[in-house]
């Protein structure tokens, strides 16, 4: 799924995010309230249609990454982009955690001025405060085209959550997420 496009969806927007593995960032914004979809994929690379063994062996330059699908009645794009500062390291060039290349590098790839403008304010908001002691490595880049990930990639948390990764790296984030952004939960994940 690329893009929604059923008739009743057409106010949606579309966030794509890259923060390290994408199973991380699929389990935490699927408990947002106003997500309606995310979609787990490939993105910034040359190579059309990768698969994740190209991705991972990092020659076809891709980033994982997850499109978000939201009702920025509900939630919006900067609300997202501070999840996303939260719940990985911006600071960390190509890697988050035990997961290293440039197939895990914090990317916003933007779908509009609107959105492009609010991820540099947010980027300068962050420098400005001073709660980083390393540099922001945060790419900003027009959003190429996006491929989504294998099917086993996606909904991949709530289908494993006894996964050694799972338990190790993705539970840890959705609990740092769930303890600061209460406000944010979906009624169903309270």
């Amino acid at each position: 799924m690329n893009e929604i496009k059923h008739k009743n969806e057409s106010h949606l927007e579309r966030a794509t995010l890259g923060g390290g593995c994408f199973w991380c960032l699929e389990a935490v914004y699927q408990q947002i309230s106003g997500v309606k979809a995310v979609v787990s994929g490939y993105g910034g690379g040359a190579r059309p249609n990768p698969t994740y063994e190209s991705v991972c062996s990092g020659l076809s330059g891709h980033a994982e990454i997850v499109d978000v699908y939201f009702d920025p009645q509900i939630v919006s794009f900067r609300d997202l982009l501070e999840i996303f500062f939260v719940i990985h390291d911006p600071t960390t060039l190509n890697y988050q955690g035990n997961d290293h290349g440039t197939q895990y590098r914090s990317v916003i790839f933007t779908h509009s001025q609107a959105q492009e403008k609010i991820a540099h304010e947010i980027v300068g908001e962050l420098i400005a405060s001073g709660i980083y002691s390393r540099p922001i490595v945060t790419q900003i880049e027009l959003a190429p085209t996006i491929y989504p990930a294998e099917d086993y990639h996606q909904d991949y948390f709530r289908q494993h959550p006894g996964q050694g990764y799972c338990m190790a790296v993705v539970a840890p984030k959705l609990a740092k997420f769930r303890a600061k952004f209460k406000a944010l939960i979906a009624p169903e994940f309270i």
